[in-house]
């Protein structure tokens, strides 16, 4: 967590990392219990995505989006975890240089916001199977399945453009006004959080119209079985992210930010494949049997 910035006798501004906690031990055990989450998503969201690419039972539009979301999500954990990582064990209060911290949060609202937009992609991607299952080989094709992708890491691209290090913790640092700065960051939260949501939400409407429509309760368990994953990833991805970026800032509260942090940042890439594997039975199945393209022979 950022305490506060300086200038050293070479004129660069630093931003110093509070300690979470005085006692040593202490210490220790919170950078095991983070290393192993992080071990633990790596692993995870990598055998999504070596699953999904080498086998064809699973060569479809919703797991090749996941298999992007899969290795965004290692992107993702990946820009903050090693760098906390080792503030942790190095076990004294370590300092971050200003374009150190605008460089990582470049690349930390590439990928989330990648991975925002990429969730939405998701939603309509059930949308078009579950309300238009006719035409959607048709629409969604392998072309338009890659323009969507890349059109979400674009959008992301063009959202980290406006933040330079000026994520709530680090604006309470600031000597000068920052209400410009504060507007931009509301304006741009609410692009990246509450559009994306709000197409996700108009997506489920429809989704959940068309379920009702099935008559039978086996056949309406099984259509909405093959969203509730994704379901689940949303409300906790956008839960976290509202909290932190859609409040007032007069509200901002270090240590909640500092929770919340940790739970988007090493919780949820922990999470989401173990989700997907255990709510998606073929997932689960091509996770569990060995892969022939996999094994030595």
């Amino acid at each position: 967590m950022l305490t506060g910035g300086d200038e050293n006798r070479t004129g660069l501004i630093q931003f110093h990392f509070h300690l979470l906690s005085t006692l040593p031990e202490i210490q220790l055990l919170i950078f095991l219990a983070f290393l192993l989450m992080y071990l633990l998503s790596l692993c995870g969201n990598t055998a999504v995505a070596l699953t999904v690419c080498t086998d064809r039972s699973l060569h479809t539009p919703m797991y090749f989006f996941l298999a992007n979301l899969a290795v965004l999500e290692i992107c993702y954990s990946s820009v903050i975890a090693p760098l906390a990582l080792v503030n942790l064990v190095s076990g004294r209060k370590a300092t971050i240089s200003l374009a150190g911290c605008g460089t990582q949060m470049f690349f930390f609202v590439f990928v989330g916001g990648a991975d925002c937009v990429l969730l939405a992609v998701m939603a309509y991607d059930r949308y078009v199977a579950i309300c238009h299952p006719l035409r959607y080989t048709l629409i969604m094709n392998w072309k338009v399945c890659a323009c969507l992708v890349a059109g979400s890491l674009v959008l992301g691209f063009l959202l980290s453009l406006h933040f330079f290090c000026d994520i709530p913790a680090v604006l309470r640092l600031a000597c000068t006004n920052t209400r410009v700065h504060q507007a931009a960051l509301f304006i741009v939260s609410v692009t990246v959080l509450t559009i994306p949501f709000l197409l996700i939400c108009l997506s489920y409407v429809f989704i959940v119209a068309a379920i009702l429509q099935i008559r039978s309760a086996a056949g309406r368990c099984r259509t909405f079985s093959t969203c509730s994953s994704h379901l689940t990833v949303v409300l906790l991805q956008y839960g976290c992210c509202s909290f932190i970026y859609l409040r007032p800032s007069s509200s901002y509260s270090p240590e909640q930010g500092w929770v919340v942090s940790v739970v988007y940042t090493f919780v949820t890439p922990v999470l989401n494949p173990l989700i997907y594997s255990m709510r998606n039975k073929e997932l689960k199945d091509a996770l569990t049997i060995p892969n022939p393209c996999l094994t030595l022979s």
